[in-house]
Order: C-alpha cells, then structure tokens, then sequence
C-alpha cells in the first residue's frame, strides 16, 4: 500500500497507482476427472513433461 506523499508523486508525474491484477477462478476437477479410467496423465509444462501418476494406495506422485 502507498502512502500519501507516493501518491502525491505519483500524480506529480501522471501515474496512476498499480491495481491488483485480477485473479481467473481456479479450475476444479476431481482425480477421477483427471486420470478418467487410468492410473497416470502426461502434463507439458514449459516444454517439458511432467507425469502425475496415481499409486495404489491412492497417493499422488508427480516426476519429471
């Protein structure tokens, strides 16, 4: 948060303070949704591969 004597400055100089960006809703999906029927779904992140695998015993493991 500014204080006033930024704000003053800021407006000296014509800018406008920064708004928060606004934020999307986080997409929500269950596990079953997600691995639909398998046991491990491929996810490509910055020209990478991550594999999220569900385990046996129901936990979750992601590797790269």
């Amino acid at each position: 948060m500014e204080n006033k004597s930024a704000q003053a400055g800021n407006a000296k100089h014509g800018k406008q303070p920064k708004s928060a960006p606004q934020r999307l809703p986080v997409r929500r999906m269950t596990s079953a949704e997600l691995f639909d029927r398998g046991n491990e779904v491929v996810i490509e992140h910055a020209g990478r591969e991550y594999r999220l695998r569900l385990t046996g015993k129901g936990k979750l493991i992601l590797t790269a």
